[in-house]
């Protein structure tokens, strides 16, 4: 399945308490659970005013449905097409 990177601008995301960062992930599940196993979240990165999510989805409509019903700002999606790391330089 591809894998995207979803880039949601969020002021003060890096601001955001405990709490408030457990009721978007809540938010986010449910909307999963709705939409089908298709689609999944891997985990996101918090930032000053943004959140990167990584997901694996069929495409990216379906990325967009679930921001739209999840009520989350939805910047940019890029699907990714290669994976590097240290180990790519052996």
């Amino acid at each position: 399945m591809p894998k995207y990177v979803i880039e949601r601008e969020l002021e003060g995301a890096g601001d955001l308490a405990p709490e408030q960062l457990k009721e978007i992930s809540q938010t986010s599940c449910n909307v999963l659970e709705e939409l089908g196993p298709k689609i999944q979240w891997v985990h996101s990165y918090v930032t000053g005013n943004k959140i990167y999510c990584i997901y694996n989805a069929p495409n990216e409509s379906k990325i967009r449905e679930h921001a739209e019903k999840g009520g989350f700002p939805l910047t940019k999606i890029s699907k990714v097409t290669t994976i590097i790391d240290p180990i790519t330089a052996e």
